[in-house]
């Protein structure tokens, strides 16, 4: 069956609805009933809903297949080019022109609105008759209201209120089912049904198509089936160690979350073909259209090119303007009937296997004070939705019993070397592990002396840290470092453990980093016992603005955060591959943190699991997966976990030593000046030798 066809019936209950709403947007665009400030808004917002009415007729009736590229790409950028960097400025969509237009009272509200709006485009697309007709009822209930002779914030805002909180149980059970049944094989039906050498396949999505997509999807199809089989074989293989090396039985699994990016459906097609031949169907979602799914910058699902980020850094906390306890109650109550509804597939439902881009150019955000920002206390109801959803989703969906996979790749933004940097990675990622192995067993037998381990910056580099290791009551059977290969992590290259935090003290510096597609620029994060205590960077004029950019964006608006891994990256491949290519600061943190020491604030490695064996290759089982913090799991749930785990790297160049410290006293010392200097590690230096 069609994607389309499988909302026939729903569609045709909504019909009547959509179509009076439509009849009344019409009507809109000849009426002198709103003050004349208000009239051009809900002009353009009308002309836009009828052009997405419009469209879900021509998907509908599958006129868009018989356009060509040039009309498909055309159309593209006219529904996104309101928000593209070079029209932002003059949009409703950009808050601060809308307050600037609209007035203080109205303008981030009613540039909220259009946002919400603006999902029609994928809903056209996918079919979604129901959730065009609820944002075109909403549009009509707040348009009324502006028709009467005074209208109020307060208003507008319980209108936008009542529409999240009655529709939420629908958008969430949605969302939930999109995570659970293959059923919903939009996405996957575009991958495995398409000519993939016909590059028009890429605008069925209704997502921006850029450069980047073209390019890529472009490139691939140079690729030989052998070269494309190898590299999805890299990505499943990676998903399928993960289940075997923690010692589960992946036969029980029958679903697979495949997460990727536009422009790679060809090694998505040959990835799904390899999980069907280990017994899992795809489930493929888009990342969150509604409000009420986003979680600020994260995007979980499917994704393109963003048309802008700044537009979607503006609108990050637009949910401010509903959120509050009631909400948060009813979503939860919301979360646990889907996750009810859909229990059988929870069960079988294996994890995400995850394929990233990276590449782009690095993006600091402008602040503006006409957007929407928490108050303290809907900070800290986020901070506990955030927790308790978790618990649900823990409750049915196993941590036990899932595993994950992630693998990235360049996009063509990263620059003219573009396919010669695409295949070099492709190299990386497939890397000799059984040579990691065994260097990196060396590190451990070291690092498993230790009771501390210092972290040295040099040059301005401020690095200056003492990492407090666990006591290993059985040393020749216990150890406190994972001997990281390229299973789920991908690719190789670090040794890693959860420190404990009393005794964790001292500053971690970078230069510059790129964390969740932001740029930082020299980061700073001072720990006492474990804990962040001070943080600041230099992305901005003021200390404010910069401590607000940290906590938003790194401590997820908590006050502090604990450290939940130190690790060593070992890959002096791909370091010096990416000085050569000079793409240090456009790498994921995925490779990044394969390139020097790192360490992540946030939840441990083993989060949710740490009842679960686990073994390095040695035979030996690691043991220092919990910490302060992640222990209170065992009496006070809700203060364990922290739901994010962010790495940030201090690159070798920028490292002075790092030197593992005995009892008593003694030092053995396993890097100095950005080289390894420990016995059966100097193998690492050779790539140095190619550094141009």
């Amino acid at each position: 069956m069609h994607y389309k066809e499988k909302f026939q019936e729903e569609n045709q209950q909504m019909r009547e609805r959509f179509d009076l709403s439509i009849q009344r947007i019409c009507e809109i665009k000849q009426e002198k009933t709103v003050i004349e400030t208000f009239r051009p808004y809900f002009q353009e917002m009308s002309e836009f809903l009828l052009q997405m009415a419009d469209l879900y007729e021509k998907v509908s009736t599958d006129e868009l297949s018989a356009w060509s590229l040039e009309q498909l790409e055309t159309f593209n950028y006219r529904c996104y080019e309101d928000i593209l960097p070079e029209h932002y400025e003059n949009s409703y969509a950009n808050p601060t022109y809308a307050v600037k237009t609209l007035g203080d009272t109205f303008g981030k509200i009613l540039s909220f609105l259009y946002t919400e709006i603006r999902g029609e485009i994928i809903f056209a697309y996918e079919q979604r008759l129901f959730d065009m007709t609820i944002i075109n009822e909403l549009f009509l209930e707040i348009y009324n209201l502006f028709e009467q002779e005074t209208v109020t914030y307060r208003q507008v805002k319980e209108a936008i209120y009542w529409y999240i909180s009655d529709y939420s149980d629908v958008m969430m059970m949605y969302r939930t089912r999109e995570q659970m049944d293959p059923e919903l094989d939009f996405a996957t039906s575009i991958i495995m049904d398409s000519d993939l050498t016909d590059l028009r396949y890429l605008y069925q999505y209704g997502e921006y198509i850029s450069e980047n997509e073209i390019k890529t999807a472009q490139f691939l199809n140079t690729f030989t089936e052998e070269e494309i089989d190898a590299m999805a074989a890299t990505y499943t293989e990676g998903y399928r160690e993960g289940f075997a090396i923690n010692g589960m039985d992946i036969s029980k699994k029958k679903l697979v979350n495949i997460r990727y990016s536009v422009g790679f459906e060809r090694m998505i097609r040959a990835a799904i073909r390899q999980f069907r031949a280990m017994g899992l169907e795809p489930v493929i979602y888009r990342s969150a259209v509604h409000s009420i799914n986003k979680r600020q910058l994260i995007k979980i699902g499917y994704v393109s090119t963003s048309p802008n980020k700044q537009y979607e850094f503006d609108h990050r906390c637009d949910s401010a303007i509903y959120l509050d306890k009631s909400l948060i109650n009813r979503k939860l109550e919301n979360l646990k009937e889907a996750y009810e509804e859909y229990a059988a597939e929870a069960a079988v439902f294996g994890g995400p296997a995850c394929q990233e881009i990276f590449g782009e150019k690095p993006f600091i955000p402008v602040n503006k004070s006409d957007v929407y920002t928490y108050h303290k206390a809907q900070e800290k109801l986020e901070v506990m939705y955030r927790g308790k959803a978790n618990q649900i989703m823990n409750e049915y969906i196993k941590p036990e019993e899932r595993s994950f996979t992630i693998i990235a790749y360049p996009m063509p933004e990263i620059g003219e070397r573009y396919e010669e940097i695409f295949r070099e990675i492709v190299k990386v990622n497939t890397l000799d592990k059984d040579m990691y192995r065994e260097i990196q067993q060396h590190l451990i037998d070291a690092l498993d002396q230790a009771v501390k381990v210092h972290v040295l910056g040099k040059g301005e580099n401020q690095t200056d840290i003492y990492v407090q290791m666990h006591d290993l009551e059985y040393p020749e059977k216990q150890t406190n470092f994972e001997n990281c290969l390229a299973d789920v992590n991908i690719p190789v290259g670090e040794v890693f453990t959860s420190p404990k935090l009393t005794g964790t003290n001292g500053t971690l510096h970078v230069s510059e980093v790129f964390l969740n597609e932001l740029s930082y620029k020299d980061l700073y994060l001072t720990f006492e016992n474990g804990m962040v205590k001070e943080y600041t960077c230099k992305n901005f004029d003021t200390e404010e603005e910069n401590q607000k950019y940290i906590k938003e964006n790194v401590l997820y608006n908590r006050e502090t955060l604990p450290i939940g891994e130190f690790a060593i990256g070992t890959n002096t491949t791909a370091y010096v591959m990416a000085h050569n290519y000079d793409i240090v600061y456009k790498l994921p943190i995925l490779i990044a943190e394969k390139m020097g020491p790192h360490f992540a604030v946030g939840d441990t490695c083993y989060s949710y699991c740490e009842e679960t064996k686990v073994h390095n290759p040695d035979g030996k089982e690691i043991v220092a997966k919990d910490n302060e913090c992640s222990i209170l799991r065992k009496t006070e749930a809700e203060k364990a976990y922290f739901n994010c785990h962010t790495d940030i790297t201090i690159p070798y160049e920028e490292l002075g030593s790092i030197t593992a410290i005995r009892a008593d006293g003694s030092e053995i010392l396993l890097i100095k000046d950005g080289k390894f200097v420990l016995p059966g590690t100097e193998k690492l230096n050779q790539p140095f030798e190619n550094l141009r």
